[in-house]
Order: structure tokens, then sequence, then C-alpha cells
């Protein structure tokens, strides 16, 4: 017992020994130490409004306790100028909001062509190809690189990203002109387009299974030929699982519709580029996008690398301007009643429930006294924020020259937000709007201009890379 006592004062001095050495060390280290420890725990004081904030944090939604009660009830659900659209739709668990989006802003003119109060285009249809399509690019890449290291920077960027629901405005491009459109009822939601989230796991195995076989017939010398050959048997598997998730998608469909005033029109067949050149008939490629992002100069022309949806289309490729031109192009062609694809943070100072976009809707530094702001430069820079979702502008609410506050069409369904519209702030717009999508009748001669320059070539792992979803 004795032996135990001196074992243990010993062991007791070489511990306060090492404790002491470790503080040295930690000082030096940049470790957190004990005495900075002590500092925190001193100026913490427990009074009785810490005690109360405290309290109230520990069993409740901070969310609700910081949102700021007087930007409820400061502003107004009118606008001054707002654009007739149709139903709001719903990508429910799905990342196509880029997509929905897009079709969203061609659904006016079907309306107007067709003079109908209700019309909606099939998003599964084009996402089923935009799917097909994107299987067939992540292989393609990983025959282009082959011979790279699976630690290579581009490699493992694209192992990562497989067989993403997300996209751009140059994904849409891309799959009507290939593909066409067809109306909702001729490829109608099924499950699995609605709900994608075990298909693409399961997708994506699958093709980082097809990615080793691919490496490996290169590493034992097969060409290319062959490789692509392979390849294209992959594709088929793709294509069969799709098929059993989405359904067959049509080659050819009749169809016909109701006028506003209950008139049948008569029954016609096309096929779904017919259906989009006759019934449609958009130029899409009059359509420019413009990005606001401080972290790069403005008035030059970008492209960001693997930023597209199929192997032989462009990459993303847009115009940086600041912001003040962005949000004119916009309202200019909301003011001529054309809706405006945009991109943004959605998640970011917004309460969905109630439909509002706003800098300042939730008092986060008043409850903790702390200082949470970063200029747009710094939450991209530093990976704070990016563009997560895309909706559509239709409408702007104008006083004394400017505007105040901007209609947004989602497409979460009918629940979200305001009728399945939210308000977005024109402060909000400045700090969390990224990308808008105009045409070019809308555009000064200077802008239209940079189109015709080189591009500044962005690597997918830019921050403004980040799919919208």
């Amino acid at each position: 017992m004795k032996w135990f006592n001196r074992s243990t004062a010993f062991i007791g001095v070489i511990l306060v020994f090492s404790l002491g050495t470790l503080q040295a060390q930690t000082i030096k280290d940049g470790a957190l130490t004990p005495k900075m420890i002590q500092t925190f725990r001193e100026s913490f004081k427990l009074n009785a409004h810490t005690r109360a904030v405290m309290n109230a944090v520990t069993r409740n939604d901070v969310s609700k306790l910081a949102l700021n009660r007087r930007m409820l009830t400061g502003y107004d659900s009118l606008f001054s100028h707002r654009i007739k659209t149709g139903a709001i739709t719903n990508q429910k668990r799905s990342g196509r909001c880029w997509l929905f989006a897009g079709l969203n802003i061609l659904r006016p003119v079907v309306r107007k062509k067709l003079d109908t109060k209700h019309f909606e285009f099939s998003e599964s249809y084009p996402f089923f190809w935009d799917k097909m399509e994107k299987a067939n690019f992540f292989l393609e890449s990983i025959i282009k690189t082959r011979k790279r290291d699976l630690s290579d920077r581009k490699v493992e960027f694209l192992l990562k990203h497989p067989f993403p629901d997300g996209g751009q405005w140059n994904f849409v491009v891309a799959l009507i002109e290939k593909y066409g459109v067809v109306p909702g009822s001729i490829m109608p939601e099924s499950r699995q387009s609605s709900n994608t989230g075990l298909m693409n796991r399961l997708v994506s195995r699958k093709l980082r299974k097809d990615a080793a076989v691919l490496r490996q017939m290169s590493q034992k010398g097969e060409r290319v030929p062959k490789l692509r050959a392979r390849k294209t048997e992959m594709l088929g598997e793709i294509y069969h699982i799709l098929a059993l998730n989405f359904g067959v998608p049509p080659t050819q469909f009749r169809w016909r519709y109701k006028d506003k005033n209950g008139n049948l029109s008569k029954t016609k067949t096309y096929t779904p580029q017919e259906f989009f050149h006759q019934v449609v008939d958009v130029n899409l490629n009059d359509y420019v996008s413009l990005y606001n992002c401080p972290t790069h100069p403005y008035n030059k022309l970008f492209q960001i690398s693997l930023d597209r949806n199929m192997a032989n289309y462009s990459d993303l490729t847009f115009i940086n301007i600041n912001i003040d031109s962005l949000k004119a192009f916009t309202r200019r062609s909301i003011l001529a009643d054309e809706p405006v694809w945009f991109g943004c943070d959605v998640g970011k100072e917004s309460d969905i429930g109630r439909g509002i976009l706003a800098p300042a809707i939730y008092d986060y530094s008043d409850i903790y006294g702390v200082n949470f702001k970063l200029t747009k430069k710094e939450r991209i820079l530093y990976h704070d924020s990016v563009p997560t979702h895309a909706m559509v502008f239709t409408g702007v609410d104008i006083a004394n020259g400017k505007p105040v506050k901007w209609l947004v069409e989602n497409s979460w369904g009918a629940k979200a937000g305001s009728k399945g519209y939210l308000i977005m702030f024109d402060k909000w717009f400045n700090d969390y709007v990224y990308e808008v999508v105009i045409n070019k009748k809308y555009l000064p001669p200077s802008v239209l201009a940079l189109l015709k320059t080189r591009p500044v070539v962005l690597p997918p792992w830019d921050p403004m890379y980040a799919l919208l979803q």
C-alpha cells in the first residue's frame, strides 16, 4: 500500500511537470491552453441577461427567437409591375430547380400563343435526357483522364460528382436544342423523378464501378475505340435504369388543349423537337448569362471548366458585371413582361415559410453578441455562400425610380412561401443573387461585345462552380 502511495505521488509529480511543459508548448504551438480557457470562463458573465438568453436558446429554435418581427410588418406583398404566370410548379425532392426555372420562363410564351390559362411542360422528359447525358459526360471524362492518377484534382472532382441533379442555364439550352420539349401530360412525373435520392446513389455507384473498369482496361493497353465501345454498353445499362424509374421518353406524341374560353383544339402529332419549334419557337441562344461575382474582375467573359451536361457542348460561359448593372438589366426585362431565370443562395437570411428574402430578417448578432457579417466577396472566397437554387423573377416593385423588392416564382409547390412565391428585398438581391439570364435585346452593345472576347477559363473547383440545387 505504501508502494502504491509513493508511486501515485511520483506520477503526480510527473503529471504536474508534464502539464507545465504542455502549457508552455501549446502557447508556442498556438493550441488551446488552460489559461485561455480560464479567461473564456471569466469573460462569460452569467447575469440576468445572459441567463435569460441561455434559457431561451437552450430550449428553442434559435431562428424563431432571432426573427425580426419589425421586418414582418414593415412590407406589403404588392408590386408595381407583375408578369402573369401559370400555376406554381413543384420539383419536390429533386435538384431540378434550374430545369423548372428554365421551363417556367417559357411558359408565358406558350400560354399567350395558345390563349390558354394553364400550361406546364413535362419536367420529367428533359430530366431523363439530362441524366443520360450526364452519365455519358462522366464516362467520357473518365476516358479522357484515364492516364491521370486517382489523386489528381480533376479526377477526384469527377468521382465526387458523377451523377448530380443540379445544373445551369446552359444545361437547359443544350437539352432543348437536342431533345425538344413535351407537355406535362405526355411524360408525367414519376415517384423517382420527384424523389431522386436513391436512384442517384445507385447510379453513382454504378458509374464509379464503370470508371474503374475503363481505367483498368486502359492500364492493360486498350485504346480509346475499345473504351468507347465498352462505354456504350455501360450507357445501355444506365438507360435501362432510367427507363424503369421515369418511363420511356416519347419520340412522337398526339396532343390537344383547351383555350381559356373552353374551346378544344384539334389533335396534332408532334415530335418533341417539332413541339418546341412550332409551339414555343424561342431562340434560346439569344439569352446571355450574367454573373455578379466580386472575386473576379468585372466586364470580362468567363468560362467554368466541366460545367456542362453534354460531352459535345460548351461549358457555362458568363459575363461578370457589377450588381447595379445586373439589377438594371433584370428590371428592363421584367418591365417588358419577360420573366428572368436567376441563381441565388436561397438559404441565407430567408424565411421560406413566410416567403421573405431579406438581409436583417434574423438578429443572430443581437442574441449572441457576435458580428457574423461578411462581404459578398468574402462569402464566396471563404465558401460561406454559393448559388444553390434557381428561380424566376416575375415582378418588381419600384418606388421613386428604384426597385424596393422583387417577386420570385419558386418551384417548391404552392404551399411554400406566399402561395408558391417569394418576396425578395432589394438589399437581399445585392447580397445573394449571383446570376441572371437576360435576352440580348435588353443588353447594351458594350456588354454584348464581351461575348466576342476570349473567356478566362476557371477550374471546376472555383467557388462559383457550385451546381444549383
